[in-house]
């Protein structure tokens, strides 16, 4: 598993013959989908463009299959399942719903339902498509149903190669377990209890409600591998920054980068001495970050910021960036996702 461009990436193969693929791994999506000649419209991807024509084990999927009634947003086209799914940075992706074999290292599965685009357009530098992991049926995980009892392991690393592993031997002895949250309107994401930040040790007095899940729906905190910054609503974040602030006063402040509003000119120090910063989650586990978790560098003039932004709308996310060396376990099936104990 390698870093892109703020996403993480997993190597598979697709198609029988198997045709290598650079996929980002994405726990807030339901889908698996490739990039597919003939393309209508296609981003640069590392790898050649996968070509259906070259596989044995491609099979197009009819409007009429269960499996096209299972797709959100589809449609059909001289009797073929279509699909179609956009993202909130912009991207999309349009094309054929079919059946195909994928492969992780020596390991084949057969008949993956998966999204074969042929108009795209995206973020995804480098990579040839999404291989989603959310908690719907459609999910690669929930198409590996019985064969991954529902859970996944995954350890993010900025250098070199991370894991991702599927079934519940890849489960951890030792974890810090939290409750999944179910939420009928966005089952495809995973929501956990976050009931407060702190700095330093210190908890900051946020009001609990401010991370709650609605009756509607509404608000809650989920995990999500597709998101590198770790978005929180507007109070949450601003108490939680101005606690930050309040310790790192001994630092110099620059001008905010990009959506980060925080930052240090770190650039005279060999090394700093920074407050760790916590998740608490609801029923007792607190995680507890290393710097490298959320005082990033913005650019290479030793400008580092605060790797945390508000968010005015939806769910808050905590993103990969947050999630970097951390062992993870998502235990759909019985509903706990687990932090720890290893460290990678």
């Amino acid at each position: 598993m390698d870093q892109g461009s703020g996403e993480y990436f997993v190597r598979i193969g697709v198609g029988s013959p198997p045709t290598s693929q650079y996929m980002v791994i994405d726990s807030g999506s339901d889908i698996v989908w490739v990039q597919c000649q003939p393309c209508n419209q296609c981003y640069r991807q590392a790898d050649p463009v996968f070509d259906p024509a070259d596989s044995a084990s491609f099979a197009g999927v009819s409007c009429s299959s269960a499996v096209c009634d299972r797709l959100q947003n589809a449609n059909c086209h001289a009797g073929g399942c279509r699909y179609e799914l956009s993202y909130n940075d912009g991207s999309y992706t349009k094309g054929t719903l079919a059946l195909e074999t994928i492969s992780l290292g020596s390991t084949m599965i057969q008949n993956v339902a998966i999204g074969c685009g042929h108009t795209n357009r995206g973020m995804f530098i480098g990579a040839a498509g999404l291989l989603g992991l959310g908690g719907g049926s459609m999910s690669f995980v929930g198409q590996l149903g019985g064969q991954a009892g529902g859970a996944f392991s995954y350890c993010l690393v900025s250098r070199g190669n991370g894991s991702l592993e599927f079934g519940r031997g890849a489960m951890p002895m030792g974890a810090a377990w939290v409750p999944l949250i179910r939420n009928p309107r966005a089952p495809s994401f995973y929501y956990v209890g976050l009931s407060g930040l702190g700095v330093g040790g210190v908890r900051v007095p946020i009001p609990e409600d401010v991370f709650g899940l609605t009756e509607a729906g509404n608000g809650g905190v989920v995990m999500d591998t597709g998101t590198a910054v770790t978005r929180l609503p507007e109070l949450g974040y601003q108490m939680f920054r101005d606690a930050y602030i309040a310790q790192t006063g001994n630092l110099p402040r620059v001008s905010g980068v990009s959506i980060f509003d925080t930052c240090y000119d770190l650039s005279g120090f060999v090394t700093v001495r920074v407050p760790t910063v916590s998740f608490y989650f609801s029923g007792g586990p607190i995680l507890t970050l290393p710097g490298k978790n959320f005082l990033i560098p913005a650019n290479d003039g030793g400008t580092f910021c605060f790797a945390f932004a508000p968010s005015s709308s939806g769910p808050s996310i905590i993103g990969n960036i947050q999630q970097e060396g951390i062992q993870i376990t998502i235990d759909g099936a019985n509903g706990f996702v687990g932090f720890g104990p290893n460290v990678c």
